[in-house]
């Protein structure tokens, strides 16, 4: 009589018909190689030439891989939803402020008053640490998932500040960084495996927003202006259900962007402005995230 453990693997009902892509590799790496054929870049699998993926005539195939491999990470990872934290790469923690001010003695004017500038916002470095230290220190699970997991955009400054803070409260955190021509990486509190890195910048943004429940945003430069107009937009044209924007910086933004004249010229509506939510503070902005979604404050 047959043992049920010595069952050949074949007559399993549940045993799938056809060899897993990875065994079907395998099989490639063992075969001979020795010949023109075999030798030659056509032969190779088609998932495992990295010339072909690469060719002009692929680019859709990589879109739909960079949209895939981060959404099922995130949801093996059980990321529920997250809160997005965009600002500034430049603006120095407050440890580095002093040393910032004191390299810029020898700049031109022009050059000591952008310093200047620099370190008078590190208190946003502060308020982003504290916001995602708050958030990630109330471990919100709903159905199984984790939620408001923090998210940036991978890199230095604020970026870091947030990542820094969820880890400092023994959370995870997410960081989406973007290839980019000069060299950059991570910073060092995202966690390992939720950083993702992005060619294309259009997918970046929808990872952002995909799970995104809130948004903070802090003074930053081209690229924070850029997720933030995106995100009014998307929001402002019923594309996006509405959530909380957190804009933190009132005086930095009022002198940088004349919200009220936009609305005045008429290429906005009064009302589009109460998409806004002005804060200063970590408090400020969770009190407004827990009011919108009932949550105990």
């Amino acid at each position: 009589m047959t043992d049920k453990a010595d069952k050949i693997p074949d007559h399993d009902l549940s045993d799938r018909r056809f060899y897993p892509a990875e065994q079907e590799a395998g099989f490639c790496e063992t075969a001979p190689h020795e010949t023109p054929q075999t030798q030659h870049p056509a032969y190779k699998l088609a998932f495992q030439d990295d010339d072909f993926l690469l060719r002009e005539e692929l680019r859709p195939v990589r879109f739909q891989l960079e949209l895939l491999k981060p959404e099922m990470l995130l949801d093996e990872a059980r990321v529920g939803s997250t809160l997005v934290m965009y600002g500034s790469a430049r603006i120095p923690s407050p440890e580095e402020a002093e040393a910032r001010l004191e390299a810029a003695k020898g700049d031109s004017e022009y050059e000591q008053r952008v310093a200047a500038n620099l370190v008078a916002k590190a208190k946003y470095y502060e308020e982003a640490y504290k916001l995602a230290r708050m958030v990630s220190e109330k471990a919100i699970v709903e159905d199984g998932k984790r939620q408001f997991v923090v998210t940036s955009g991978g890199g230095p400054s604020i970026m870091e500040a947030a990542n820094r803070g969820a880890s400092d409260a023994g959370a995870e955190s997410i960081g989406l960084n973007i290839v980019l021509p000069h060299e950059q990486a991570p910073n060092t509190y995202v966690t390992p495996y939720l950083s993702f890195q992005f060619h294309y910048f259009a997918l970046r943004k929808m990872h952002f927003l995909l799970r995104a429940k809130a948004v903070a945003v802090f003074p930053g430069g081209f690229g924070t202006f850029d997720e933030f107009f995106e995100l009014l937009t998307l929001i402002q044209t019923g594309k996006m259900k509405p959530m909380p924007i957190l804009l933190f910086g009132k005086g930095f933004w009022n002198r940088v962007v004349n919200f009220e004249a936009i609305a005045e010229e008429g290429t906005i509506s009064k009302k589009d402005l109460d998409l806004i939510t002005w804060c200063e503070t970590a408090d400020d902005a969770w009190a407004h995230i827990a009011e919108f979604y009932d949550l105990d404050s």
